[in-house]
């Protein structure tokens, strides 16, 4: 799905559909007649998808990429009791059994880069937000920056390192639409139950993990105690809040876990979780356009913080701080924030990260924080042969 056209390919014919009004519909609907074909799909969705909501698709160069979404030829589930195969062909059922057999290669040693290279005066940015924030224009908006990696990655092995030293709610290793991620993402953006329970878990609040039983508790003390953290976190799950009761029925949104501390790899968050049941007429396209993007990757109050993003941020952001995705027959959905990865795409490779802007930042504090989320990946670079 593009910006002003939808494409569904198959068997190498494909079929150009022109579309209008809100992406959410169009995709559903494609979506919808696949899974009759099928149990299950899977893809990514861009940034740019949630500004339709705020009408802002104006600012949106033609074909800006969407979302993707794919049927897989062979899908291979693997769980601690067993391993199940579709559509394999005798060619993966012995290389799954020489793996099982043989076990994998050791990871060749990573290649680290350096974070603290900033070419796109992140700081400079930041104080341009605050000032926007202090005239009253939004209350909180997320600002990111691109880190070049000198290197074509090895994307397989990078997975495997990284995932051995992060803590995710999901990982994912993608190649689709042009483009390779690999990444460890920290919280979900929507997810839809067959029992129609939707759960969003807001992240916001971020210190250093990993430096020291010492340090880490007091970076630990010092997050449940900041009032920068506290406020940007409260705001967050408010916005959240309000977002579930419009796809909820009454009285069925409801927070829990308030504000405890998630570890994520090199980092440790206030997280929440806010859940609802989802209400007629809607369904998990209407739960996830109402959730996306999250709000912990755009800003409050969203159209703002979207608006602001347009202008000030790297644009355009592409699957940064959208979503890799899982849809199924029974009506459920899978949407994890795409975080803490790297990007490979027409020959560059690239990590980002970003941070919270409210009143109260400074671009110091928040440049460091990005160095904190960018270390998740960072170290566990392995490049390709």
């Amino acid at each position: 799905l593009d910006s002003d056209e939808m494409r569904v390919i198959r068997d190498g014919v494909t079929r150009r559909q022109q579309w209008s009004g809100r992406p959410g519909p169009v995709l559903g609907e494609a979506i919808d007649r696949l899974l009759l074909e099928t149990d299950q799909l899977f893809g990514w969705i861009a940034f740019e998808f949630g500004v339709y909501r705020y009408g802002l698709q104006q600012r949106l160069a033609p074909r800006t990429p969407l979302a993707r979404v794919f049927w897989p030829r062979t899908r291979i589930v693997v769980t601690r009791e067993q391993i199940q195969l579709w559509g394999a062909t005798e060619a993966h059922r012995d290389t799954i059994l020489g793996l099982l057999g043989d076990g994998l290669p050791e990871v060749r040693q990573a290649r680290p880069v350096d974070v603290i290279a900033d070419p796109s005066n992140y700081r400079d940015r930041v104080a341009s937000a605050v000032g926007e924030i202090a005239d009253g224009r939004y209350h909180k908006v997320i600002l990111s920056r691109s880190l070049e990696v000198p290197f074509p990655l090895d994307f397989p092995s990078t997975y495997r390192l990284g995932r051995r030293h992060n803590t995710p709610v999901r990982s994912f290793l993608l190649r689709l639409g042009g483009i390779r991620a690999v990444g460890y993402s920290p919280e979900l953006v929507a997810a839809v139950r067959d029992d129609g329970i939707v759960v969003t878990e807001p992240l916001a609040g971020t210190r250093a993990l990993g430096r020291g039983v010492t340090r880490d508790r007091q970076a630990r003390d010092d997050l449940e105690s900041n009032s920068k953290e506290i406020v940007e976190h409260a705001i967050s799950v408010r916005s959240s809040l309000q977002e579930m009761t419009e796809i909820a029925e009454p009285g069925s949104a409801v927070v829990t876990d308030f504000m405890t501390v998630r570890e994520r790899g090199s980092v440790q968050h206030l997280g929440s979780t806010v859940s609802g049941r989802l209400g007629p007429p809607n369904d998990r396209m209407d739960a996830l356009e109402a959730l996306f993007p999250a709000v912990t990757a755009s800003g409050i109050p969203k159209a703002g913080g979207v608006e602001a993003i347009l202008r000030l941020d790297e644009a355009p952001r592409g699957l940064y701080s959208g979503a890799v995705v899982m849809f199924s027959a029974d009506g459920g959905l899978d949407a994890a924030l795409t975080l803490r990865a790297a990007y490979e795409r027409d020959g560059k490779t690239w990590l980002r990260a970003g941070a919270g802007i409210i009143e109260e930042s400074t671009p110091e504090r928040e440049f460091e924080e990005t160095c904190e989320k960018l270390s998740t990946l960072a170290p566990y670079l392995v490049a390709r042969q």
